[in-house]
């Protein structure tokens, strides 16, 4: 018997949704390195997409917290990218611990997910 796998048009529409997060990704991470380079023009650039994560009341990010910021988004990118790589070898979705098939829901919003709600609570 075939080990459980999303059918190609399944695949296909995650690595559409998949690539948007990336370009997303990349954007917000160009704003941030631009942010660590231009520390003194205090954001005056309204031209780029705001950043949900900097609204949390504080007008200014320091220094360090912008870079935690943009080494996180790196990851997210390579997170994303090797989610993009198990489309193309038909392995996206399958939990890496339950070898079953991963929620579509939990995938649409954890789309780089590689365990199941049920092997993510087990490691809780």
């Amino acid at each position: 018997m075939a080990t459980a796998r999303y059918s190609d048009s399944d695949l296909a529409e995650f690595k559409e949704l998949i690539l948007r997060k990336v370009e997303e990704a990349k954007e917000d991470l160009a704003l941030l390195k631009g942010s660590l380079s231009h520390n003194d023009d205090h954001g005056t650039n309204d031209t780029g997409r705001t950043f949900n994560m900097m609204e949390d009341g504080s007008d200014t990010l320091s220094r360090e917290e912008v870079a935690q910021l943009a080494s996180r988004q790196e990851k997210f990118i390579e997170s994303l990218q090797n989610a993009l790589i198990r489309i193309e070898n038909k392995t996206y979705g399958i939990c890496r611990v339950t070898g079953k098939l991963i929620q579509k829901e939990r995938l649409k919003l954890v789309p780089h997910a590689t365990l199941s709600i049920e092997a993510k609570n087990a490691q809780g």
